[in-house]
Parts: C-alpha cells; structure tokens; sequence
C-alpha cells in the first residue's frame, strides 16, 4: 500500500472543504441564518460531519485511479481535480458572493464533473467510482436545496 500517497490524497481533499469553509463560517452565522430555506433544510450542524466523510471517501477513490497505472488514470484524475475545485468554487459562489443563484450555475457544472469523473473512474477501479456515490447523492440534495434558496428569497 502506497500509505503517503493515500494520505496526500485524503489531506488534498480535505483542505478543499476546509478552503470551502473559510467563505462558509461566516455566512452561515449572518447571511445564511436570514435567508428563507425549505422544510426540508437540514439543520447546519450536520453539514460538516458529512462533508468531511464525504471528502475522505473522495480523497480515499482519487487514490484508486491514480495509483493504479491503468490507461486513462491520468485523465480520469484531472477531471476529480476539476470537480474538487468547482466544488470548491461552489462555497464561494453560495456563501462567499452570497449569491444562491451563483451558487447554482457553479453546481449544476460541478453535478457534471462528478458524474463525468465516476464515468472515468468506473473502468479503471469500480470501487473508486463507487465511493463516490454518496458524493453525487448529496450533490443531487445541495443543488435541489441550493435551488429551493434561490427560489424563496428571489
């Protein structure tokens, strides 16, 4: 097992939540806490436990392609890195511009990254691209919820 480069790629994820948090903390305490949200908004306390397994899991699936040497690695591991900074560039967008409709051209771009990036991932390690389901799942959520904000608060 190759256990740095596992680490590099769990810490490279990481720190892309953690890059996505700095234009959050704030804006969920003022900006965020006035917006109108639908029934089915999760309380924000959960928004971190499952960030953070979700980019362990990202961190743990870009390892699986990247360190397998098989064709088409490379390619399938730029597209993860385009999806990591677009999701990255969400936060920014939502919270930072605390612009919700920002917030939903950004991630309606990063809901295609994914899905493009578990498409590469699938032939090269079939584990890998199932980590990442969880991932698009709540995706899938953030962008209905992202939406439903949008709407309210026009």
């Amino acid at each position: 097992m190759k256990w740095k480069e596992l680490i590099l790629a769990i810490i490279i994820c990481e720190l892309a939540g953690i890059i996505g948090s700095a234009f959050t903390l704030e804006s969920v305490q003022n900006w965020y806490s006035y917006l109108e949200k639908p029934d089915f908004n999760p309380p924000n306390w959960i928004f971190g436990p499952v960030w953070t397994s979700l980019y362990f899991m990202m961190g743990i699936s870009v390892f699986l392609v990247f360190v397998s040497g098989k064709e088409g690695s490379m390619r399938a591991t730029l597209l993860f890195a385009g999806q990591l900074v677009l999701n990255t560039l969400w936060s920014i967008a939502f919270f930072g511009m605390q612009s919700p409709f920002f917030g939903l051209i950004v991630i309606a771009m990063l809901w295609i990254m994914i899905v493009a990036t578990i498409i590469s991932f699938y032939p090269i390690s079939k584990k890998a691209a199932y980590l990442l389901i969880p991932y698009i799942f709540w995706v899938s959520f953030a962008a209905v919820l992202n939406y439903s904000i949008w709407m309210l608060n026009g």
